[in-house]
């Protein structure tokens, strides 16, 4: 998946309060609640989101985005009755002031791996999703193409040699350089990568996405930098990336279709 957008935000720990922060990346959460939407998945169906405990994500950072936060206000100036609801029930009889913080311009891919009837049933979910995808939050629409390849071997290395690079670069590269590009991984996927260094604890693996009994358990996050060809990034300009994210998008659609 293509994680790009105007704007993002993975909130991690401020649900309801008066700063909705955003991680710097995606969350476990965000992406399985993202999931879980497009495949119509109540709230409360634990059943459901045991199932994507199996899945492993590895986010390749090709921008990282500039942080804004947005002074936002909600009723005010009108009688109580009439005023924004609280979280507990009634009205607040004044204005909500939150601080809102977005990832700006940040793009981000990711290579999702687990059973291959469980992959096939959500990419088919995500071409055709019964509630909307949104990056975070509802206002944050994805870029297209958003899902770019639904049946693949080995996705990681897909991200390290395949998958067409949004980096930005200030000058004109040879097809024989390289560019730094930040991986981030689960934990169970160090013994894989032993050069990895923690990069965050967060709280964000679901136990529950119930309404009234939201619940996260705490994990850690990893990090690694690898030399990526900048090939993976010629064309980043004059609307030349988008051409390469969808053909490689629709040539992947078009093998997927021809009988083994």
């Amino acid at each position: 998946m293509r994680l790009a957008g105007p704007l993002q935000s993975w909130g991690e720990h401020s649900a309801f309060s008066r700063n909705r922060d955003t991680a710097s990346f995606p969350t476990r959460s965000g992406i399985i609640g993202m999931c879980a939407a497009a495949e119509g998945i109540a709230r409360d169906d634990k059943q459901a989101l045991a199932s994507y405990q199996e899945l492993q994500f590895v986010i390749r950072v090709d921008r990282p985005g500039k942080r804004l936060i947005d002074y936002h206000t909600v009723g005010g100036g009108q009688p109580k009755e009439l005023t924004a609801a609280a979280s507990a029930g009634g009205n607040k009889g004044a204005a909500v002031v939150t601080y809102r913080h977005y990832l700006a311009d940040a793009v981000f891919v990711v290579a999702v791996t687990g059973p291959s009837p469980r992959i096939a049933t959500i990419a088919e979910a995500l071409r055709q999703p019964y509630w909307a995808p949104y990056l975070g939050r509802r206002a944050c629409i994805p870029d297209e193409p958003f899902l770019l390849r639904s049946a693949v071997h080995d996705p990681v290395t897909e991200l390290r040699q395949q998958v067409p690079l949004s980096a930005d670069f200030a000058r004109e590269l040879s097809a024989d350089q390289t560019l730094p590009v930040t991986f981030l991984w689960e934990q169970e996927a160090k013994a894989a990568q032993p050069n990895l260094d923690v990069f965050a604890f967060l709280h964000d693996q679901p136990v529950s996405f119930a309404p009234q009994g939201r619940r996260h358990a705490k994990r850690r996050v990893y990090r690694t930098v690898e030399q990526l060809p900048a090939t993976l990034a010629t064309g980043g300009r004059n609307g030349i990336l988008h051409e390469r994210l969808v053909d490689y998008a629709l040539h992947t659609h078009a093998h997927e279709e021809v009988p083994a």
